[in-house]
């Protein structure tokens, strides 16, 4: 089929999925499920008025200890799962994937729609956090760090999808055995996940604790060049698996 179809412009291919994925692969059901662990952020902001500590000091512990090692994680998990591997599982991913658009494409338009989702959501949340928690100038800082996170997760989510039959198991695994207990044990684990990149970059872009820089790990701008690179990487893999892919049913 993809051999006889004719292909459209790339920009226009692209736009067609990245509004798809909004539209069909992030159903209400999924916007509610993200908006409920963003909406946390907020609460732990208002935490951090509670404790004994500069406002600045007192955001920065629970942004690092919180809002990037649980919130972010959780809410870019649902994004991540709902713009492929779900439609993967449930079969209904062979519409798109028969579709007379490049795997490359594919691969990138979801992406986009996930980060989109994800990053929007968890910048704002993370911004009105620190508003709350009475430290206005880290808004800015942990925003940019959390859509940046957040765009690396979506990707490596993403690669997990189109490698294994059970990407929420697999992705669930990532997040609570590869990154929180390998990567807080082993600084190597650490350096590629993007929950402790994301943490290091708000960390060194802040400067307010230094107690909270771990070492061995890039902080502010270098890890920020770190999680483009993880979210580079996800999607060459990602792209490299879909052109493999076979699809014979739901239970793909």
């Amino acid at each position: 089929m993809n051999a006889i179809a004719t292909r459209p412009a790339p920009a226009r291919a692209l736009s067609a999925v990245v509004v798809y994925t909004l539209r069909s692969g992030l159903p209400g059901r999924r916007w509610l499920a993200a908006m409920l662990p963003a909406a946390t952020a907020v609460l732990f902001g208002l935490l951090a008025t509670t404790l004994d500590d500069t406002p600045e000091g007192a955001f920065a512990g629970v942004a690092a200890n919180a809002l990037f090692p649980l919130v972010l994680p959780v809410t870019c998990l649902v994004i991540g799962d709902a713009v492929l591997g779900a439609e993967v599982r449930s079969g209904t991913f062979a519409f798109t994937w028969m579709s007379p658009v490049p795997t490359s494409l594919i691969v990138i338009g979801r992406w986009l729609g996930g980060t989109i989702a994800a990053a929007g959501t968890l910048a704002v949340a993370f911004a009105l956090a620190a508003l709350v928690a009475g430290a206005p100038d880290t808004a800015g800082p942990v925003a940019v760090s959390g859509a940046f996170g957040a765009a690396a997760y979506i990707a490596v989510f993403i690669a997990i999808g189109c490698i294994t039959k059970r990407a929420a198991v697999w992705s669930l695994a990532f997040v609570f055995l590869f990154e929180r207990l390998l990567g807080a044990a082993l600084s190597g684990i650490a350096q590629i996940s993007p929950s402790w990149e994301a943490r290091a970059a708000f960390v060194g872009l802040t400067d307010v604790r230094s107690d909270l820089e771990r070492e061995g790990i890039p902080q502010g701008n270098a890890a920020l060049v770190r999680l483009v690179l993880l979210t580079v990487v996800a999607l060459l893999l990602a792209n490299w698996r879909l052109r493999t892919l076979k699809l014979t049913g739901s239970a793909d």
